[in-house]
């Protein structure tokens, strides 16, 4: 089967750099399939799970709450704001940082700019989405 070298860094360290056969990454847009061959893009990410398969099945799940990747034919760099092992993730922290999130987006809602707004409402998005992949670990 053929691979493409895949590369996970988040702003601590390299967290990944193999060849792998398939990678799943939440695209802002929505979940993307990278095969070997790909075009070329740049995608920004959003919160939820990396996906990676190596002969035949998946072998990494990778929570990363946002971040871009660059996709080509033969490489996918994905640089993460935050990638945490799935299987590492706590229901209840993310519980606890969903309640943090929501209180930041309400005070944004009612005092700072759209962006501002926007940048709290993904982060809110993001920590839901950490819930969710520590509910299916």
């Amino acid at each position: 089967m053929a691979t493409f070298e895949l590369e996970l860094v988040s702003p601590e360290k390299l967290l990944l750099s193999r060849p792998v056969e398939m990678v799943i990454i939440p695209a802002a847009e929505g979940d993307m399939g990278v095969l070997p061959g790909h075009v070329p893009m740049i995608v920004t990410l959003r919160g939820g799970v990396i996906s990676v398969r190596e002969n035949g099945q998946e072998t990494e799940r990778m929570f990363v709450r946002g971040g871009f990747a660059e996709v080509g034919p033969t490489r996918v760099t994905v640089l993460a704001d935050t990638a945490v092992p799935v299987a590492s993730l706590s229901r209840a922290e993310a519980e606890r940082l969903i309640e943090a999130a929501e209180r930041d987006y309400q005070a944004a809602a009612a005092n700072d700019t759209p962006e501002k707004r926007e940048a709290a409402m993904n982060h809110l998005l993001a920590m839901r989405a950490m819930k969710d992949a520590a509910q299916a670990a």
